[in-house]
């Protein structure tokens, strides 16, 4: 078990949410959310990154009750494609998806019979009313929306595509799709359900060093917990990567600590009180 020596001086820590900050149930626990809120008071910026929509993130920060202070001012959401500022709700930072790559994976994916969805902050987007799409908008807590005519809609760039499938599909066709789109866009399963495709470059770790930086905070002073591959960018590149210890084990590899517990035993608590607080 890769642990620290000795407290850690940290500023801002960035939290994935599935099967990291939530338990099985999709909550945050209230010994975790107590553990946080006593982060908060020491000053150090709390920023929920999530591959979800902004909207699906909110409900989460206001469990935190921190939303109103300055320390939880920020979340990071679709992945690290947008930052949000919960004072002013106006995006700091935002990237997208070129519309000819959107409709490029919506065609591959459709020949494939597997739907390819687009958000906005509030609902989920789909050219066919699809049962995984419709799973995902229910995980997400967004309302699903089909558009009929879903080519034109792909008009306007978009912060990431989705396309929810069997795990096995998924993992068949996301290394070709990744080498078709090499340099342009970046593709990863986030969940063995979840293919990703995002603009290229664009990451959690990125959005995380970026409002680190717009916070005048250095890189050696950031922290972040993850569990699964969207999170290897903020695991790396933050000052301090702690991967769950039910997360993947090419995560926990690539971490500097893992926690001793599960998401389901307040794992980020004991982590926090034994090194954070």
């Amino acid at each position: 078990m890769k642990l620290p020596s000795q407290k850690l001086n940290v500023k801002v820590i960035a939290f994935d949410l599935d099967d990291t900050l939530l338990n099985h149930d999709l909550k945050i626990s209230p010994k975790t959310v107590s553990a946080i809120q006593k982060a908060a008071e020491k000053g150090i910026y709390i920023v929920l990154c999530s591959g979800r929509a902004e909207n699906a993130i909110l409900p989460y920060v206001r469990a935190l009750d921190i939303a109103g202070t300055q320390q939880g001012r920020y979340l990071i959401g679709i992945n690290g494609a947008s930052v949000l500022d919960l004072h002013t709700r106006l995006p700091i930072y935002s990237h997208t998806l070129a519309s000819d790559i959107l409709k490029y994976v919506y065609h591959e994916a459709k020949k494939r019979g597997m739907a390819a969805v687009v958000y906005d902050p509030s609902t989920i987007y789909a050219g066919e009313d699809s049962a995984w799409a419709r799973k995902d908008a229910e995980m997400c807590g967004l309302h699903f929306k089909k558009v009929d005519d879903y080519e034109a809609f792909l008009d306007s760039p978009r912060p990431k595509m989705l396309v929810p499938a069997e795990p096995e599909r998924i993992s068949e066709w996301q290394p070709q799709l990744q080498k078709e789109l090499e340099g342009k866009a970046d593709v990863f399963i986030s969940k063995p359900f979840f293919l990703e495709v995002m603009p290229h470059g664009v990451g959690k770790g990125q959005a995380v060093l970026w409002l680190a930086d717009y916070l005048g905070i250095p890189r050696e002073q950031t922290m972040a917990f993850g569990d699964s591959m969207n999170d290897e960018s903020m695991i790396v590149q933050c000052g301090y990567g702690v991967a769950m210890c039910n997360g993947l084990e090419y995560i926990k590899d690539k971490a500097d600590f893992v926690t001793r517990k599960s998401n389901a035993e307040d794992g980020i608590a004991d982590f926090l009180e034994s090194f954070v607080l």
